[in-house]
């Protein structure tokens, strides 16, 4: 949301708080990847190896993750989020753990976005504390 999305005679913002969730969305993405990447050494011992479908799989999600930090800026990059998830949470049937994985940042990414829709109502009702007056 942009000092152009706030109504007419609502105070815009001094700081851009979406700025500061695109933060907490690309620390959030570079969390992700880590703890996927943690997953390789349980494709290595139990999926058959890192040169295996498997293997592949995890390495594209951990490259996915990452280059989509990249993407914050975009007003797609929500649906590409939804995206990576609906593959990992897909992947419980190549790798257990990562489509546990998947389920839980997957809830974590609703809240986040729920919070995200939250200051964007706020933010057009004027009631964020960086458009208050004195």
């Amino acid at each position: 949301m942009t000092s152009a999305s706030v109504p007419e005679g609502v105070p815009v913002p001094k700081k851009d708080p979406m700025k500061s969730f695109r933060g907490i969305m690309a620390g959030t993405l570079i969390l992700e990847a880590i703890v996927v990447a943690l997953a390789l050494p349980v494709v290595a011992k139990l999926g058959g190896g890192i040169g295996t479908g498997t293997g592949y799989l995890v390495l594209a999600l951990i490259v996915a993750l990452i280059a989509t930090c990249a993407l914050l800026k975009r007003s797609w990059a929500v649906y590409v989020i939804v995206a990576i998830h609906v593959v990992m949470v897909a992947s419980w049937f190549a790798l257990t753990a990562l489509g546990g994985i998947g389920v839980v940042f997957s809830l974590v990414w609703v809240y986040l976005l729920w919070l995200r829709r939250d200051v964007a109502r706020r933010m057009a009702e004027g009631r964020l504390p960086s458009q208050q007056q004195g």
